[in-house]
């Protein structure tokens, strides 16, 4: 990590922080849900520029806020890129099985409705 890449970062909240009705909130909005799974299905960490999102740019900025001010993902810049990654082992260590099972049902919902 580059000095400048030290003096740009983003605040998460501590495991012990992270709320049930907060991860909830996040994932119940559709834009934010996308993400997560986009996420979960790459494995790796995204650039938030990978994200092709039917909202502007404040808009998508807002949702990644969300998603990170609730424990959701973590996010830091290489650069001048800011990486997104699922906090999977946090969320499954809080909550098990909830981010397995919202996935899930995301994926039958959309099989359904397709």
């Amino acid at each position: 990590m580059t000095e400048r890449d030290a003096t740009r970062t983003c605040a998460h909240p501590e495991p012990a922080e992270i709320r049930l009705e907060g991860v909830l909130h996040a994932l119940s909005d559709p834009v934010r849900l996308s993400i997560v799974r986009d996420l979960a299905a790459s494995g790796s960490d995204l650039a938030c520029s990978y994200f092709d999102l039917p909202v502007t740019k404040s808009t998508t900025t807002h949702h990644f806020r969300v998603l990170r001010e609730s424990g959701v993902v973590r996010q830091a810049y290489r650069g001048t890129t800011k990486l997104n990654g699922l906090r999977r082992e946090d969320l499954e260590a809080l909550f098990p099985g909830l981010l397995d099972s919202v996935l899930t049902a995301a994926a039958a919902e959309e099989a359904r409705l397709a």
